[in-house]
């Protein structure tokens, strides 16, 4: 078996979903790893911490005598062992550190010393994330990039979502891009996103030659677009879906009333998930106060006040369509065509969903032609 995968193999590794043993410290992993890996590491926090010490005061020799000294004996077999089941639940599991250096070479020979034999990584982490990022920059070239943008509503995800040729960047940010848009399952770190998008899109150059992108700020969340991508995203062509008013208040009822409640009620149970959606839904008001205003919020604060009180009580939505919208012509809007009034990206096409996405299919039909 080959001891050390080399560097051209970084893209069968990522988009095939290889499984990897994450040598690292926790407190690396935690910044930032790859789908699939899984951390079990060589060292934890304090005995890297301790390592890294020894190495810059006393030099390799004297660092790597104290690395075998803290992990020793049942430390070291306990290590071992973690690898051993993982390799036995996923025998193609391969092993990577921060460069590919000695925290897989000695993990290689643990495991070898246990009857296992699995490859490591060339250049490990590091590598490999440089890769990525190169890959990143790459996609946000692709001539066939096209912008999908509507008001507020307008169910661009939804639209977006069931595309071939689509990468739906708020399911990897987890977040829905809006003040109101944070998701109960946490955002992931931002190199874990940048990670997982550059994949995104390395898959997606397999499958489509269009590109097809919602229309986003820069941060989605927290998380930050790369700038090279968000730069490609501002030049290119736009479509516009266009939705009738109330058609995007019931999206916005669906997206951010009943299934943010649902997933709450799911989650934490009927009394505890009721009172964490209301506490959820005007926190998410709350954060945009100062850009209504304080009369303007807070009237919206009690209309939600009351429709979330309506809703627990009675199961009835009535009183969540009046502060939409409100929210929508008052603040929404306005600032959606303040926006687009700024926007030099030519516009391809604008009508219905229905429209937008028989356009979309004889664009990418078209590219792929030529491809």
């Amino acid at each position: 078996m080959t001891e050390c995968l080399p560097r051209t193999a970084y893209a069968e590794l990522l988009l095939g979903e290889t499984p990897m043993i994450d040598l690292r410290a926790p407190v690396e992993f935690t910044k930032g790893a790859f789908p699939g890996a899984v951390n079990l590491p060589l060292m934890n926090d304090e005995e890297r911490a301790a390592v890294g010490t020894c190495y810059k005061e006393q030099g390799q020799e004297a660092a790597i005598a104290l690395g075998h000294e803290r992990v020793g004996g049942a430390v070291k077999q306990a290590r071992v062992d973690a690898w051993l089941a993982q390799v036995e639940a996923h025998p193609d599991s391969v092993l990577y550190c921060f460069r590919g250096g000695m925290r897989s070479q000695i993990s290689q020979r643990w495991l070898a010393e246990a009857g296992i034999q699995r490859p490591y990584i060339e250049g490990g982490y590091k590598g490999m994330r440089s890769f990525l990022i190169e890959q990143s920059d790459q996609m946000a070239e692709n001539p066939g990039m096209v912008i999908v943008a509507g008001m507020t509503g307008s169910g661009k995800t939804d639209f977006l979502v069931p595309r071939n040729d689509a990468v739906d960047l708020e399911g990897l940010a987890h977040h829905r891009g809006s003040s109101f848009g944070r998701q109960l399952i946490p955002q992931p770190s931002q190199i874990n996103f940048e990670n997982r998008l550059a994949i995104a899109l390395m898959q997606h150059r397999r499958r489509a030659r269009q590109l097809v992108l919602e229309d986003e700020s820069r941060l989605i969340g927290r998380t930050s677009l790369p700038i090279p991508l968000f730069d490609a995203m501002k030049a290119a062509p736009r479509v516009i879906l266009e939705v009738t008013t109330e058609e995007r208040i019931e999206q916005i009822l669906k997206d951010y009333v009943v299934e943010i409640h649902a997933a709450f009620v799911e989650r934490d149970g009927t009394e505890a998930g009721g009172e964490g959606f209301c506490e959820f839904l005007l926190a998410s008001l709350d954060r945009i106060q100062r850009r209504l205003g304080n009369e303007r919020h807070q009237a919206l604060r009690q209309l939600m006040t009351s429709a979330l009180s309506q809703q627990l009580q009675q199961g009835e939505l009535t009183l969540h369509r009046e502060w939409i919208a409100q929210l929508l012509s008052e603040y929404y809007d306005p600032m959606y065509h303040f926006q687009m009034g700024k926007q030099p990206a030519p516009v391809l096409y604008r009508g219905p969903k229905s429209e937008v996405r028989e356009f979309l299919d004889q664009r990418e039909a078209t590219l792929s032609a030529g491809w």
